[in-house]
């Protein structure tokens, strides 16, 4: 970890909410002036969206069922640490863009499933959010997550997760449920192996619980709003973390154990900006007085 470039990495699966944790982030950084460098956690898979199909066709013939984006084979992990590790030692270091649609084809001027060429990170960020699937994954060969210096956990837990897939997939890129569950079961081994086990290195988990019936996720037909859901937040390190004044502040809530509150989903937002800017302010007061 670093005083004079502190690292933040947000880690969950797809359709977690991780993309919503971000823009909270976004929020707090402009109300903050505080300038991040952004990393994208697709940046560093090994292979390309045609690349990836092939291998996965391939692999599957020769019997293995459970080829994912999720496993050390499929990701630049070392290339992940190094990053981290540049960054925290000189407060920049080498990343690039994952291209996902015609969108972001025209904004990078590649085609879609393809990556941009590899570039230095902006100079003179107070410091660096990454956002993807393995901000905090320890291996035998790696260790990112002792690189972060906030580690942030975004899961739902395992049924709604699968409806949010669902939902996502077959409105958006056309799947049909069969091809989203055999998805499900493929990533499967990879996600108990090198998902899960994340969730012990972060510093703080947000994780939402529908209130209504999610037992057979494959045929539900809406997902759970932000008013059927719960939010349980679990933090390590509770020491310093001022739950009265949490629970006065979020109505409704309520502490579930001595490190964890409980908050109603749609107070989600209210919840991680209390909670998470005074760390942030932080990590910024902790580097201007190492300048």
């Amino acid at each position: 970890m670093s005083r004079r470039h502190p690292i933040i990495s947000i880690t969950g699966s797809s359709g977690a909410g991780t993309t919503s944790v971000k823009k909270t982030f976004e929020n707090i950084f402009r109300r903050e002036n505080v300038v991040a460098a952004y990393i994208e956690g697709d940046a560093f898979h090994r292979y390309d969206r045609a690349e990836m199909r092939s291998l996965m066709a391939e692999r599957a013939e020769r019997g293995n069922k459970h080829f994912s984006h999720f496993s050390p084979e499929t990701n630049l992990f070392e290339e992940l640490e190094k990053l981290f590790s540049d960054y925290a030692e000189t407060g920049t270091g080498t990343t690039r863009h994952y291209v996902h649609d015609e969108e972001e084809a025209r904004l990078y001027g590649a085609k879609p499933g393809t990556f941009t060429a590899w570039e230095a990170l902006p100079e003179n960020s107070d410091l660096l959010f990454y956002e993807g699937l393995h901000g905090a994954v320890v291996t035998d060969k790696v260790n990112v997550a002792q690189h972060a210096d906030l580690k942030i956990g975004v899961v739902p837990v395992i049924n709604l997760e699968w409806i949010q897939k669902l939902h996502r997939d077959r409105s958006h890129r056309g799947y049909s449920t069969e091809a989203v569950t055999d998805t499900i079961l493929r990533r499967m081994p990879d996600y108990v192996n090198y998902i899960c086990p994340q969730f012990t290195e972060t510093d703080i988990n947000f994780q939402r619980v529908p209130t209504v019936d999610t037992s057979n996720p494959f045929i539900a037909r809406w997902i759970p709003t932000p008013d059927e859901s719960m939010v349980v937040i679990r933090l390590k390190n509770p020491r310093g973390i001022d739950f009265p004044y949490l629970l006065s502040m979020i109505p409704n809530s309520f502490m579930s154990r001595a490190n964890s509150i409980v908050v109603h989903g749609a107070k989600l937002d209210l919840a991680m900006q209390l909670i998470l800017t005074p760390l942030i302010l932080q990590l910024i007061e902790r580097k201007r007085r190492t300048i």
